[in-house]
């Protein structure tokens, strides 16, 4: 796998961990019934998610620049 796919790998797992860091703490500030403070965490965790995503496209697209369609 080539470093650069290597790398968006890496960076999608640790935005999915931020992910789902921000998703319990918007859970327990929910339960707390502190809401403004769980939708900024549930924003914050929104945010991430689509950072996860944006790497795992990218890390396709370096895959397939390195080993191309056959």
């Amino acid at each position: 796998m080539s470093k650069k796919a290597a790398e968006h790998h890496k960076q999608a797992a640790e935005h999915h961990t931020q992910a789902a860091r921000h998703h319990g703490e918007a859970a327990k500030h929910y339960e707390g019934g502190q809401h403004e403070k769980a939708a900024h965490h549930a924003h914050t965790a929104s945010g991430h998610g689509h950072h996860a995503n944006y790497h795992t496209e990218e890390a396709g697209k370096a895959h397939m620049e390195e080993h191309g369609k056959k």
